[in-house]
């Protein structure tokens, strides 16, 4: 039982180390201008702890089998009230995730507004094969010297 506490206190720790990285990641979206280097530090650190909490529930699911115990814990308060900051900050990592995402959307719809409006202007040319300008001319008649 002790090493499910343990398993409980890294989750604990992690889920905290995760809270911070995504006010990182939100404070990077919500700047008018992205640091794209910023942010790939951000999100390798996100997933760095996702794998990690990964690894830790799984350790937390072969311990409970050992021990026959099972979430939430009743009957043992020290571990039930673990569980309860677990689920907490589960709840509140989630709705800042969905948070980002909004933010995120918003940016990648900005991003294709822009490209949108480069799209057509794309591949035209000032000048034709043969080296003469494109189009009307300015004073609406051709001089060949």
């Amino acid at each position: 039982m002790q090493k499910l506490q343990t398993i409980l206190d890294k989750l604990l720790h992690n889920l905290d180390s995760l809270q911070a990285v995504m006010s990182e990641e939100q404070v990077q979206l919500c700047a008018g201008q992205i640091n794209s280097s910023a942010l790939q530090q951000v999100t390798e650190k996100k997933s760095s702890l996702l794998a990690t909490m990964q690894y830790l529930e799984q350790c937390r699911h072969e311990e409970e089998s050992l021990a026959t115990l099972k979430a939430p814990y009743e009957g043992n308060e020290e571990l039930a009230e673990r569980w309860r900051q677990v689920q907490q900050l589960t709840k509140n990592l989630r709705e800042q995730n969905q948070h980002n995402g909004l933010l995120l959307n918003q940016h990648i719809s900005h991003t294709d507004k822009a490209l949108e409006i480069l799209k057509p202007r794309h591949g035209q040319s000032l000048y034709g094969p043969d080296g003469q300008a494109k189009g009307s001319s300015i004073s609406g008649r051709k001089i060949s010297i």
